[in-house]
């Protein structure tokens, strides 16, 4: 490509082992078709619609590393028993023609005893102002042993057929949790500057590379900022991701923001659901949500490519690794914009809930624009089936014109 030529988001693209038929990903976003914490038809056929619809690669949300990192109920444990399933979900996504990644996480103070039965751990003792349940400090010992199990997790992926594994070191789960200063304050060599502080993600990312060697590619998934007071910031990221380039263990890094301990609406932007989240809740915490819910949840106003002017920050300092932009990538124009600033991929979510097609219709058609109005009912769906509450063909029933579903809006989600 010359200096004077478009980039082109359906160009193949190489990322360690597997070329990809393009350069646009789909994001990791919860799934819920894994009631037993197996691969099922179901979760099948929700990937098969994005592959079909014209992404190079897939993302298969939180795999978990063990049960204890487990943040909602149902999400697949990276083991023997899900082996088989996990082999015939990459063969149906290799049958397609494209890629297909596994997100690797612990959720760290994000799990709840509720669905793990056991207590949470944290870099340092914390309340989660979200579950309101209070999180132990991690031992030593307990360390090492998440760092083995990443590497277990990502050793399953290979033997499943996987194209490469997204390590999640972002949304404060355990390993993104040691990187802010408001929830690491640790005294041993886990704990202090952002050096130590970046300590756990780069022995989980060399443990990964050195298990898997050149077999598949290793992603990082990395909050820039997690929007949280006295939390993550931009300088102290950029450190982090310069680190883990220069240990050369990552063949991409996807750049990413927010928490999912507070304030989650800093990753989201736009409409924040509270009616559709207290519709789901007993009381008294129903009327908590309704009174609080945007304070917790926060209100950050949507724009497009909202991630675009911290991510690039990162280009100067990235030597070694592709860089993956997300967020409020919509359509050609964006795409574009994102491998003009100097971005290898893009990865798209929320949209390609709404429109599973909509990179195949962007490419026959590059003044498409989406469906998605950002209202982000979608994120209430992680309750049962996550999906677009606006698709006609979900549970919801028929859409209206102005294209909002017919039921009311405190309508509870298909459950699997």
């Amino acid at each position: 490509m010359t200096s004077n030529q478009e980039p082109d988001p359906f160009e193949p693209i190489r990322l360690g082992p597997v070329t990809l038929a393009n350069r646009i990903i789909k994001a990791a976003t919860s799934e819920g078709r894994s009631p037993e914490g197996l691969v099922t038809d179901d979760l099948i056929d929700f990937h098969l619609q994005f592959v079909r619809g014209g992404v190079g690669m897939t993302t298969v949300a939180y795999c978990c590393v063990s049960p204890q990192g487990r943040s909602a109920p149902g999400q697949i444990l990276m083991s023997a028993e899900a082996l088989p399933g996990l082999r015939r979900l990459t063969e149906a996504v290799h049958a397609e023609g494209a890629a297909i990644s596994a997100q690797l996480g612990h959720a760290g103070p994000v799990a709840s005893k509720k669905i793990t039965g056991v207590r949470s751990v944290a870099p340092s003792p914390m309340v989660n102002p979200t579950s309101f349940e209070r999180c132990r400090e991690i031992t030593r010992g307990e360390i090492a042993e998440v760092i083995r199990q990443f590497a277990d997790a990502a050793e399953v992926a290979v033997d499943a057929g996987f194209d490469a594994v997204e390590l999640h070191f972002g949304h404060n789960y355990l390993p993104s949790a040691f990187l802010s200063p408001l929830l690491n304050r640790r005294r041993d060599d886990y704990g202090g500057g952002i050096d130590q502080r970046s300590r756990l993600v780069r022995e989980i990312a060399a443990a990964v590379r050195a298990r898997v060697g050149g077999a598949i590619a290793v992603i990082a998934k990395v909050s820039m900022i997690d929007g949280v007071p006295g939390g993550i910031k931009l300088a102290e990221s950029l450190r982090t991701v310069q680190l883990l380039d220069t240990d050369g263990n990552l063949d991409a890094i996807e750049l990413t923001q927010g928490s999912s301990v507070v304030r989650q609406m800093f990753l989201f932007r736009g409409d924040v659901p509270v009616e559709d989240f207290a519709a789901l809740m007993k009381q008294p915490v129903k009327t908590g949500v309704r009174l609080f819910g945007k304070k917790v949840l926060g209100e950050f106003p949507y724009q497009d490519l909202y991630m675009l002017e911290s991510a690039r920050q990162f280009l100067p300092v990235v030597r070694n690794s592709k860089l993956i932009l997300l967020g409020g990538i919509t359509d050609h124009g964006h795409m574009v914009t994102g491998l003009r600033e100097g971005f290898d991929m893009v990865a798209v979510g929320r949209a390609l809930l709404r429109e599973p097609d909509l990179v195949g219709a962007i490419r026959a058609d590059h003044d498409r624009t989406t469906l998605c109005t950002h209202c982000n009912r979608c994120m209430y769906t992680v309750y049962g089936r996550t999906h677009c509450v606006l698709d006609p063909t979900t549970a919801y029933g028929p859409v209206d014109t102005d294209g909002r579903t017919s039921l009311p809006l405190n309508a509870a989600p298909a459950r699997a």
